[in-house]
């Protein structure tokens, strides 16, 4: 995400979920990052409720994250 590969990020993400493997809250914290760098909006909103539905919406640097990505 840092080197301008928010897409590939999402395509990561995307990956994982299709092999069933349950993100973390680092995973949470990298793929909404990306999703600001690339303006994903709807695609946002979808990891948003995921994270909600883990439990982590109350993890200070998730929560965080969803601050700066809703701010962009």
């Amino acid at each position: 995400v840092k080197h301008g590969c928010g897409k590939e990020a999402l395509n990561l993400f995307g990956k994982m979920q299709g092999e069933n493997v349950k993100p973390n809250d680092v995973t949470f914290l990298t793929v909404l990052k990306a999703c600001a760098s690339i303006a994903a909006l709807e695609q946002a909103k979808q990891i948003h409720a995921q994270v909600i539905k883990c439990g982590y919406e109350l993890h200070a640097f998730v929560a965080s994250t969803l601050i700066d990505m809703y701010a962009k």
